[in-house]
């Protein structure tokens, strides 16, 4: 049914779907305790300067976008590309080239923000871009997802599938779109600072930048009344360095500036610090 109502709204103007989306999110935050536990969990750690009143408001703005984001994958997967060009505008896709001609690959650092399936579909018009995805438990909101994130023939890799897949694509000159913002817990992170709290961070930007001689640009998708800006920003000086604890540091620093400027869009439904130093309890338990 959900399925049905995003290729029915498909090819609605985006301020009647956006409208539906802001409901279905309000309805969200209704009913999902968890998630909005969680969230505000996250909102508290990351922003104690707010009040408990600001916090709230921001809370309940971004399940309100991240309803609209929902409902707009349905724009995403359907839409003709004249409309899809006309509701996403790519800025600084010049930083691309340079990089290129340098001789170096390309990584795109993306945030999971609530526009996070537009950003690599954005930059597939111009360049040859993959990405690895999570398949999701239902297989039809799997095809749904697909189809919009592999929208002008962008190759989609599971994360199952490894890292070799990745780095063989990288060689081969296109560019990875990578939102590496994930608690996967101790084996594979470093604890590094985000928002100031010490987190679970992927190390595998840093290395796998430094296995493949690639840039890491910083890609951020904002979602606007109109459809949504992507932005690319130059790539991350001295980027990787080899310290583990410092490249982590610095793609949270990057991540937390896009994220301060647009908090609402955030994915604050994660749980951003289930592991803890030396096995501490987690916060949402």
């Amino acid at each position: 049914m959900l399925v049905l109502l995003l290729r029915a709204l498909a090819p609605l103007p985006l301020p009647v779907s956006r409208t539906v989306g802001a409901v279905l999110g309000w309805l969200y935050y209704l009913t999902n305790a968890k998630r909005r536990r969680i969230a505000h969990i996250n909102l508290r750690l990351c922003f104690p300067e707010l009040s408990d009143r600001a916090r709230l408001r921001l809370l309940r703005r971004h399940f309100r976008r991240a309803g609209q984001a929902y409902v707009d994958v349905g724009f995403l997967a359907w839409a003709g590309e004249a409309r899809f060009c006309r509701a996403v505008r790519l800025h600084g896709i010049e930083h691309i080239a340079p990089t290129r001609a340098a001789g170096r690959r390309v990584i795109l650092l993306a945030p999971h923000c609530v526009g996070m399936n537009v950003g690599g579909i954005a930059v597939a018009r111009a360049h040859a871009v993959f990405s690895m995805v999570k398949p999701q438990r239902d297989p039809l909101v799997n095809w749904v997802l697909n189809k919009a994130r592999s929208r002008y023939g962008s190759p989609l890799i599971g994360r199952g599938q490894g890292l070799r897949p990745v780095v063989r694509a990288l060689e081969a000159g296109q560019i990875f779109y990578y939102l590496p913002d994930e608690d996967l817990g101790p084996r594979h992170s470093v604890f590094a600072p985000f928002f100031g709290v010490p987190t679970a961070t992927l190390d595998m930007l840093g290395r796998l930048a430094r296995l493949t001689h690639a840039a890491v640009v910083p890609c951020f998708t904002r979602l606007t009344p109109a459809g949504y800006d992507v932005y690319l920003l130059p790539p991350l000086a001295d980027y990787p360095t080899g310290d583990a604890v410092r490249d982590a540091t610095t793609m949270n620093l990057a991540i937390e500036a896009e994220i301060r400027a647009v908090p609402e869009q955030y994915m604050w439904t994660f749980k951003l610090f289930k592991t803890r130093p030396d096995g501490a309890r987690s916060p949402y338990e």
